[in-house]
């Protein structure tokens, strides 16, 4: 007779299941080979700060903070910290998350006039008891511990509010919007991640999309992997995108298969042919990678024995 586990591990035509390829052992910890998985272009920069990090004796969490806050320093990036595009209001608003290798999480949203707020997430995480804080107790709070407030709006970014203030036209995620992500493992195995953005240019003012919710925009399980979204929030959210991939690497499935089987739930929801971008990444505790997305193409940047190469993917569909 089957018992009930074998079955679990049986697909219902006989099919063998994720899990029982990967099987019941503990996953092998990647060691002694430091991994940094970033998104977009600017992951270059990102991976190289996070790599000098880790080089000067700073752990996967030091790693994954450092290597956020080069893209929001960078007033070229339009979609992240200073020179982010503003909402509709002309109000940059800046969201972010970290989670370490302990399962802490902290997060703030709807920060106005802090550079940082992927180091007001982690003091959040590491200062107080909370894991969110939010618009004007958020920035209370920045002030308090020590941050600066400047004006977030730079001049590039007030003339392209005014451009588009000429008629208004509604900007899609997928236009203006490249979310920054960085997931690290250290060199005793443990992983770490950050997820900083401005988020939807010219959005409504208040809103709020998946890069600082905890298992949407980002999600750390330092027994199995971690993983990070980018892309239309509303639809992550709606998935707890990042927390479902890291769920069914749980369940033996490779990290790439992971990202596309969480990206086959929205695909379903919208008959085969949403009209929007989402991608992600995934690095497993033994130190494998995979990445994945739904339209046109996606990059990510991967920094690894010693090379920090930008990687291209097709869309799934």
């Amino acid at each position: 007779m089957m018992k009930r586990r074998d079955f679990l591990k049986t697909g219902a035509i006989g099919i063998t299941a994720p899990s029982a390829i990967f099987g019941d052992s503990n996953i092998i910890t990647n060691k002694n080979d430091p991994i940094i998985l970033s998104t977009y272009h600017h992951g270059l920069p990102a991976n190289d700060a996070a790599w000098e990090t880790l080089v000067n004796g700073g752990n996967a969490m030091d790693a994954a903070e450092a290597g956020a806050r080069v893209a929001e320093a960078d007033p070229t990036i339009t979609s992240v910290g200073f020179g982010g595009l503003p909402d509709e209001q002309g109000n940059v608003t800046l969201d972010a998350c970290v989670m370490d290798s302990n399962g802490n999480a902290g997060s703030v949203a709807f920060l106005q006039n802090i550079k940082h707020p992927v180091s007001v997430a982690r003091k959040v995480m590491e200062d107080t008891k909370h894991v969110m804080l939010v618009g004007e107790g958020a920035r209370q709070f920045a002030v308090s511990q020590g941050f600066e407030e400047i004006d977030l709006l730079t001049v590039e970014s007030r003339q392209a509010l005014e451009e588009w203030e000429k008629n208004r036209r509604e900007m899609t995620p997928h236009e203006t919007h490249d979310t920054i992500s960085v997931l690290v493992q250290d060199k005793n195995g443990d992983i770490a991640g950050s997820c900083t953005t401005s988020g939807w240019a010219y959005k409504l003012h208040g809103r709020v999309g998946d890069s600082p919710i905890i298992g949407a925009g980002l999600f750390v399980d330092n027994e199995i992997g971690c993983a990070a979204a980018t892309g239309l929030g509303e639809e992550v959210i709606k998935t707890t995108g990042s927390f479902l991939v890291v769920e069914l690497m749980r369940q033996g499935y490779d990290p790439t298969v992971a990202c596309e089987e969480a990206l086959n739930r929205v695909i379903k929801a919208y008959n085969g042919n949403p009209d929007f971008q989402i991608g992600y990444i995934a690095l497993r505790k033994d130190g494998q990678i995979g990445s994945a997305c739904l339209k046109w193409s996606f990059e990510y940047a991967l920094y690894r024995g010693g090379v920090n190469k930008l990687h291209k993917i097709k869309g799934m569909i």
